[in-house]
């Protein structure tokens, strides 16, 4: 009866998405795929039958994180809110299917090459693909969500955050500086940049103090 009830939800959530949401036709297969990815897995390493047990929080993954979700979403001030398939792909990134989810902002962009969000939504994914590392093709949607919304604060961001996280601090701590510099005294986003600027700064800090003290 378990596996009734997994399968059947499965096809209320694709029905939902297919026709609540009405995403294109193209896209389909893409759900479709996510959601047999997910029964695949479960028949692997689900036990249906086994009782529940506490189990320690997953570590969230750079780029797919609901707290990054969040972050950019506070950044673009409700742009794109309503776009079905930043609905979609965020959906997916936050269950770890970060290829489905930029495979699905990528038929957003080439419906609308304009669609900055989509461009940076699609750089956030390709960077939690990677396992938190900066790619080509992530710099490339990075850039392409900067050539689309120019004064958004979202590209250079998480840019930033991406090459910050990838070891490459110098670079993302400029960004971020640059970003802090211009960015007006009431945006709402702007407390949180300046805590982080201050946390990057005292980790640089710390590790340059101990880089001194191990050549002594």
């Amino acid at each position: 009866m378990t596996w009734v009830a997994v399968i059947a939800l499965a096809l209320v959530i694709f029905a939902v998405i297919a026709f609540v949401f009405r995403v294109p036709r193209v896209t389909w297969e893409v759900v479709g795929a996510a959601l047999l990815l997910g029964l695949a897995g479960y028949a692997l390493q689900g036990s249906p039958g086994a009782r529940s047990a506490p189990k320690a929080p997953a570590e969230q993954v750079s780029g797919g994180s609901a707290e990054d979700i969040a972050a950019r979403q506070k950044l673009a001030d409700g742009a794109g809110m309503g776009d079905k398939n930043l609905i979609i792909a965020d959906a997916l990134a936050r269950h770890g299917q970060f290829a489905d989810a930029a495979a699905v902002l990528r038929i957003a962009t080439d419906k609308d090459p304009k669609n900055g969000e989509a461009w940076l939504t699609m750089a956030n994914a390709l960077v939690g693909h990677a396992e938190g590392t900066i790619s080509p093709a992530a710099i490339y949607a990075y850039g392409r969500a900067s050539e689309a919304s120019p004064d958004s604060a979202g590209p250079p961001f998480f840019l930033g955050l991406a090459l910050i996280r990838s070891g490459r601090f110098d670079e993302g701590r400029k960004l971020w500086a640059d970003l802090l510099a211009r960015s007006p005294k009431e945006a709402p986003w702007r407390g949180d940049l300046e805590k982080r600027l201050g946390e990057l700064d005292a980790f640089l800090a710390r590790q340059g103090q101990g880089a001194a003290q191990m050549a002594q």
